[in-house]
């Protein structure tokens, strides 16, 4: 899983590294598909996602649009609002939910309907993952972490959904100079963290 939404809230240092050390047939869970070169690009410019799930792929992920069009990896489309509630499952446990969208479209193809309340409804299922690289603004030395504005979006419900949570930071700060009301995610999700201010692009 990894983080961000709309070029806010990408841990791209984690990705050039991840980039860099040159894992293959990752299946990658994002909102996007990359921007150019940028957030998830590189790592479709060196074909190192075989499958991706995502909820807005977007006209500027050039080399995800290349990829997808050769045929070299898949993809499975998820309304955005459905790709959050689908990792939020994930993180609290539960085998799936039904729901309204996507009823009677592609989205649907494949997966148990019922009718419930009189409405049409499709099971969606849990997505898990292995790891989640994240972008927080702030964590203390214990892990815990706070976002800034925007930036926040996806990245909380992933590190709860995965087994292995990397948050790429800003700052860190000592344990207690973080209010315990400001916290939005809990260090107990948060396995490592890496500091790094700006981006740094792989060569």
């Amino acid at each position: 899983m990894v983080g961000g939404f709309g070029g806010a809230g990408f841990p791209n240092n984690l990705i050039q590294a991840l980039a860099r050390k040159g894992a293959k047939n990752i299946t990658a869970v994002s909102n996007n598909c990359g921007t150019r070169d940028g957030e998830l690009g590189i790592m479709f410019k060196n074909n190192q996602i075989k499958h991706v799930i995502a909820a807005f792929p977007g006209p500027h992920a050039n080399h995800f649009l290349e990829r997808f069009a050769a045929k070299e990896v898949t993809l499975e489309l998820v309304p955005q609002g459905i790709l959050c509630e689908r990792m939020r499952a994930a993180a609290a446990g539960l085998q799936g939910f039904y729901t309204t969208v996507g009823v009677g479209t592609e989205v649907a193809a494949g997966k148990e309907e019922r009718v419930l309340e009189e409405r049409r409804c499709i099971l969606e299922r849990p997505i898990h993952a292995d790891y989640a690289l994240i972008k927080a603004q702030t964590a203390d030395e214990l892990g815990n972490l706070t976002y800034r504005l925007a930036a926040r979006n996806f990245n909380p419900i992933m590190a709860m959904a995965a087994q292995t949570t990397i948050a790429e930071v800003e700052e860190i700060v000592p344990i207690g100079a973080i209010h315990p009301e400001h916290v939005v995610t809990p260090a107990i999700f948060v396995h490592r963290i890496v500091q790094a201010k700006g981006i740094r692009y792989a060569e």
